[in-house]
């Protein structure tokens, strides 16, 4: 058991978001990064925690991520109450609805929030900018290696 993350991206955004959480994460305890097509419920069965990533897309999380969920939901259900869990969206707005999208989800499974969503904002706002492909900041890419880092040490010491 592990860290899980599962991250879905149109334009690499989330992809190097995830990527840098899942490096970090190895590096303190282990963890399986997984596109969205490619989870299911025995990956989250088989995790101890998780970390979801997902672009904001119309407002809310990404088709990819919402049929995961939908895919995995009730296989799941009542088996994985208590596991923790964090996430990271990369928005072209704001991201709060995508964000409180993913933690209904979570309520539902009973899972724990051990950090508020790490957002970022690309703020891409004309067709062309939102299909562009996307560079995150250093900075950015950071707190994500920062959480990827604080979970995996966190379910490998127990404290979660």
């Amino acid at each position: 058991m592990g860290l899980l993350i599962v991250y879905h991206s149109a334009t690499g955004g989330t992809r190097q978001m995830a990527e840098a959480a899942a490096a970090a994460a190895r590096e303190e305890g282990g963890c399986t990064l997984k596109r969205a097509g490619e989870a299911g419920p025995e990956d989250l069965l088989a995790a101890s925690g998780y970390l979801f990533c997902t672009p904001e897309t119309l407002a809310a999380i990404s088709g990819p991520m919402k049929t995961f969920y939908d895919r995995s939901y009730y296989a799941v259900l009542g088996k994985i109450e208590g596991r923790p869990y964090a996430q990271i969206v990369c928005a072209g707005s704001d991201g709060a609805n995508a964000a409180r999208q993913t933690a209904r989800i979570a309520t539902g499974w009973r899972l724990r929030e051990v950090q508020p969503p790490l957002i970022h904002v690309v703020g891409a706002q004309t067709p062309e900018a939102i299909l562009a492909p996307k560079t995150i900041p250093e900075d950015v890419l950071g707190k994500c290696r920062e959480l990827g880092a604080a979970l995996a040490a966190g379910l490998a010491l127990g404290v979660f």
